[in-house]
């Protein structure tokens, strides 16, 4: 089977909006689709990520803190997932929760290194 990353890019304006209970209903969201996803076979791994990180950048290695990005959009988590092509990721994809409250999900087909790797 084939990799592939999901990244999902949250909308900060409609997140910031949400109620605590609305919160909690995406983040059951999630985990319901996760397990739905890990009983067909297709979830590999996958978590949220902290909105602030750290950008290393350059031959020089600048460090700076994030969020980095002047958008309206953040990278919240992602799912690695397998399939056997992309039109199958790209048909789970569309029922990932993060579109609920105006998300948006990146597919990027993870690159087989040979020699062993993926």
């Amino acid at each position: 089977m084939k990799k592939f990353l999901l990244l999902l890019h949250e909308n900060i304006e409609e997140m910031i909006r949400l109620s605590p209970e609305e919160m909690e209903e995406l983040g059951n969201a999630h985990m319901a689709w996760a397990m739905k996803l890990a009983g067909a076979g297709h979830l590999v791994s996958g978590d949220s990520l902290h909105q602030k990180g750290v950008l290393i950048r350059g031959k020089d290695c600048t460090v700076k803190d994030g969020p980095y990005l002047e958008s309206k959009e953040l990278v919240g988590g992602y799912y690695l997932l397998q399939a056997d092509d992309l039109d199958t990721i790209v048909e789970i994809a569309k029922a990932c929760p993060c579109h609920l409250w105006g998300g948006t999900t990146e597919i990027r087909p993870v690159m087989e290194t040979g020699a062993g790797g993926q």
